[in-house]
């Protein structure tokens, strides 16, 4: 091969490299920014949706890390968003029981978190029911009925929770089982209350 045709030939393979090293950077560049276009689109409908709830800042919150999951779909959405509640309603039940370890507690303290532990339990309960529920519900023959049922037991939850901290009215209780549970408590309620106002966007 003459000199000049090798030239030639190294200039032809060095341009197609060049090429496609172009038109995969230019591929890379496409996709990154389609995929940060997407990801703001997302946590926008999870926005939106939340600006439904009566705490819409710890609904983002919770489910904003969820958002190429959940992407615009509704029904993801409210599934993230329950089992969530669920996942937090786990560790509430543990915070509780963590308290009947404690020593020198009064009789009543002792009262109250065995009866808080038992409504979280319940709650818990209630809870993974809903979530098998509306897990199955696109393709149930009886969607109006089971929303209903849901919306139901995810309303048993919340009274559960205000039923444990009623238990504080009239009681001399310390500031370290009161504050560990109205912590827990009131964070339950928060995300259980933004659960049934979301369920209202379901198209059901």
């Amino acid at each position: 091969m003459s000199s000049s045709s090798f030239q030639l030939a190294f200039m032809f393979c060095f341009s197609i490299l060049l090429l496609l090293l172009i038109s995969t950077s230019m591929q890379t560049v496409s996709a990154a920014t389609t995929n940060k276009a997407s990801a703001k689109t997302y946590k926008k409908f999870i926005k939106s949706a939340c600006n439904s709830t009566t705490y819409p800042k710890v609904c983002y919150k919770a489910l904003s890390p969820s958002a190429s999951a959940i992407k615009t779909d509704t029904n993801k959405l409210c599934n993230i968003a329950l089992s969530f509640t669920l996942n937090a309603t786990y560790n509430a039940s543990s915070s509780i029981d963590s308290l009947s370890k404690m020593k020198g507690l009064s009789p009543s303290e002792k009262e109250i978190i065995h009866d808080c532990a038992e409504t979280t339990g319940e709650a818990i309960d209630e809870l993974e029911k809903s979530l098998k529920t509306l897990a199955n519900l696109q393709g149930s023959g009886r969607k109006a009925d089971e929303m209903n049922d849901l919306k139901t037991w995810v309303s048993a939850v919340l009274t559960d929770e205000y039923t444990c901290t009623d238990e504080f009215d009239g009681q001399k209780v310390s500031k370290a089982v009161k504050s560990t549970i109205n912590k827990s408590v009131l964070y339950l309620a928060q995300l259980t209350s933004n659960c049934l106002a979301l369920f209202n966007l379901l198209d059901y």
